[in-house]
């Protein structure tokens, strides 16, 4: 049964990852949780056998069964991370729950762009990157819903920010503007609360719904079924 992974879990699989998948251009951990969070709120369901080979980049090359059998575990784990993420009401994400982001060890500490180096700069763009990864296995459900709702796109533009690191001018003549190192920890800041948004809207959408029953109604010269003795048209129905 999956459940929260532990530090020396998110090390092992954050470890098999820079071996088996970044070199053959797959994800790396913090590319993996942006990848999984999207897939917990696809509009439609993914079977594991088209979501798990884009992680790897190549098909992988297991040790043995045992290693396989792990590496299902830690990934059926960190799924269910981005689930109970996505789940989460409230203003304070427990810090098990967090997205899986780098982040300088003092965020504040870097004040002005200009005080941080071209890594630090690029923060939350491995997490988009994946994220968006997810959303092309169902590309065509996730259109549908952002031409119905606004505010979900206004939530993929900002994770599109994080990913191309550019803001588009309202003017498409003009060129985009680049994202400062600020408005990046100001859209990691919201992630979660966007990602609750939209696991809500999700449930919501594929809740079912009790079709309304129509009563027929009683031939306008039958008698009323009220039981006064009147024809329906001159009761009612009048």
């Amino acid at each position: 049964m999956p459940r929260l992974p532990d530090d020396a879990q998110l090390e092992r699989l954050a470890a098999l990852l820079e071996q088996r998948a970044v070199p053959f251009k797959g994800f790396n951990l913090e590319a993996l949780d942006g990848y999984l969070s999207a897939l917990v709120l696809s509009p439609e369901p993914i079977p594991a056998e088209q979501w798990q080979p884009p992680i790897w980049g190549a098909p992988p090359r297991w040790n043995d069964d045992a290693e396989r059998a792990e590496v299902a575990a830690l990934l059926d784990d960190q799924r269910y991370l981005a689930l109970q993420r996505a789940c989460f009401e409230g203003d304070d994400l427990p810090d098990d729950l967090a997205p899986l982001l780098w982040l300088p060890e003092d965020p504040d500490a870097l004040g002005d762009d200009e005080d941080a180096d071209d890594g630090e700069l690029d923060v939350g763009r491995d997490w988009a990157f994946g994220f968006f990864r997810g959303v092309e296995l169902r590309e065509a459900a996730w259109d549908r819903w952002l031409d119905a709702h606004d505010w979900i796109d206004e939530i993929f533009q900002l994770l599109d920010q994080l990913a191309s690191g550019e803001v588009l001018d309202a003017d498409p003549t003009q060129p985009p503007t680049a994202v400062s190192y600020r408005q990046r920890l100001d859209i990691i800041a919201a992630l979660p609360g966007m990602l609750a948004d939209m696991q809500r809207h999700r449930i919501d959408a594929l809740t079912p719904r009790e079709p309304l029953r129509r009563v027929q109604a009683p031939d306008r010269n039958a008698p009323c079924p009220c039981g006064s003795g009147r024809k329906y048209k001159k009761c009612c129905g009048a």
